[in-house]
């Protein structure tokens, strides 16, 4: 039997493409929004599947969440999800919200 991971390939290379697509979309919509990424335990699947947009400060983020923007981000991952064919009751129980962190030391250190 296939190891989750490599019965999901297919299904991890779609959600990619339409999360960068709801990125890209969001990145000309959102003030502050910077990228997103996601996570996900294929043995799990999809309960396990986070997806976090990121921004460029507390204040971005707080003012995103305190508006449409909200919305907006759900809906565009709502129809990423759709469009993969991942199906999932609530669509905030998938959904985090960070800010961008910026590095520390001089460039090159690793810290």
């Amino acid at each position: 039997m296939p190891s989750p991971k490599r019965k999901y390939s297919a299904v991890e290379r779609e959600l990619i493409r339409t999360l960068t697509d709801a990125c890209e979309t969001a990145k000309s919509e959102i003030l502050g929004f910077q990228w997103l990424t996601h996570a996900v335990d294929y043995a799990q699947f999809p309960q396990s599947l986070v997806v976090t947009w990121v921004f460029d400060s507390e204040a971005s983020r707080a003012r995103a969440l305190a508006s449409a923007d909200k919305a907006r981000m759900q809906a565009l991952t709502l129809a990423a999800f759709d469009e993969v064919g991942i199906s999932v009751s609530r669509i905030d129980d998938h959904l985090a919200f960070s800010v961008e962190r910026t590095a520390r030391g001089k460039r090159g250190q690793g810290h």
